[in-house]
């Protein structure tokens, strides 16, 4: 293994979404990850948030495979769970346990709700999360249902990239103090802290509780996606005067004095529908040849499918391919201590992950 990483031990506790993705994220970057997973789980080629890892089958039920984590934690930097809150100490498995074995050890804890709170108890998914957050009621069309933005905002953003960079922090602090700690990671406040520009404009005066009446959420009229002639959409973000200017200039608007009130918040209703028309004379890829590449700020929008094979994606090694599975490359990059390429997942033993952690010490 390679990357800025190497030489991290890490113990993941296998589960769902935010915690796979952080370790995902771990391993990428050169992280010796070793999941711990329930007997007969094979690793999957398609589960690509599982890649990179050394894969223990155990059945914690039995006090013996317990004891195995416990041997493994005395050697581990890092655990990391996703279970709801009580329920790593009912293993046997929770933070005085497993800090009394390895005192410097980093313990983090993804959940959604957080590890206390009325409802931290309670079941729930990224839609729930992030709705509490605020972040929820801020995505949509004017005059429609909050939209779920997929599982970005609370599982990916709000979850496992900040579990993510609480783990790098702790461990920072461990060089200092010599001591673990144990990284309550919830989703509902990440969510929340992904929106503090929002919570500022708002104290600003620059942004209402309307959804689709702002800025950034499909309000301008030059900060949104628009339909082609042939069903396809290309995404505009012409924030900026000069950004804006060239936009007009391209799209054979500079003249159009309606075009001139960019930052009316009246007027943006109607320029948006005479923006819609004129995005509807060309089709996506005469506009990407029209707008691509310049200072419009302008992109197609892509599906899954396109994007790959994008040629600034392509030129960047964005997607990879492992096992025949097509899949994003890891991010970010370094320049002096590159990561490897994304590896397959494979099973091991434990006193196998002993030796070989043994010997990196």
């Amino acid at each position: 293994m390679a990357g800025p990483l190497t030489g991290m031990k890490v113990i993941e506790m296998a589960g769902l979404g935010p915690g796979p993705f952080c370790a995902m994220v771990l391993a990428d970057l050169g992280a010796d990850v070793v999941r711990v997973a329930r007997p007969g789980v094979a690793p999957d080629p398609m589960d690509v948030l599982a890649r990179s890892r050394t894969v223990l089958n155990l059945d914690l039920r039995d006090p013996q495979a317990v004891q195995e984590v416990l041997a493994l934690v005395a050697q581990a930097d890092v655990l990391i769970e996703g279970f709801r809150p009580g329920v790593m100490e009912r293993l046997g498995l929770g933070p005085d346990v497993c800090l009394a074995r390895q005192p410097r050890l980093v313990y983090g804890r993804m959940t959604g709700w957080g590890q206390h709170g009325p409802l931290s108890h309670a079941a729930g998914h990224d839609i729930n999360y992030i709705a509490i957050s605020g972040a929820l009621h801020a995505i949509g069309r004017d005059g429609e249902a909050p939209v779920p933005p997929l599982n970005y905002v609370g599982d990916f953003g709000g979850g496992a990239m900040l579990l993510a960079v609480g783990i790098l922090a702790a461990l920072h602090e461990t060089q200092r103090s010599g001591q673990g700690q144990v990284i309550d990671a919830a989703m509902t406040d990440g969510a929340a802290l992904l929106s503090s520009m929002m919570y500022g404009f708002k104290a600003a005066g620059q942004w209402s509780n309307h959804r689709g009446d702002n800025m950034l959420d499909g309000g301008a009229f030059f900060y949104d996606t628009y339909a082609c002639a042939d069903g396809r959409h290309v995404a505009v973000g012409a924030i900026e005067p000069q950004f804006y200017a060239l936009l007009r200039e391209k799209c054979g608007i500079a003249n159009d004095p309606v075009f001139d009130a960019q930052m009316d918040r009246q007027a943006w209703p109607v320029l948006k529908l005479r923006l819609a028309e004129v995005f509807r004379t060309r089709t996506r890829d005469e506009w990407c040849a029209l707008l691509e590449g310049t200072d419009a700020c302008f992109a197609p929008v892509l599906d899954w499918d396109e994007a790959p094979e994008h040629p600034h994606n392509r030129a960047r090694q964005t997607f990879t391919h492992l096992q025949g599975v097509l899949q994003p490359a890891p991010a970010p990059r370094f320049d002096r201590t590159p990561a490897d390429a994304p590896h397959a997942s494979a099973v091991s033993t434990p006193d196998a992950v002993r030796a070989r952690w043994q010997a990196a010490v």
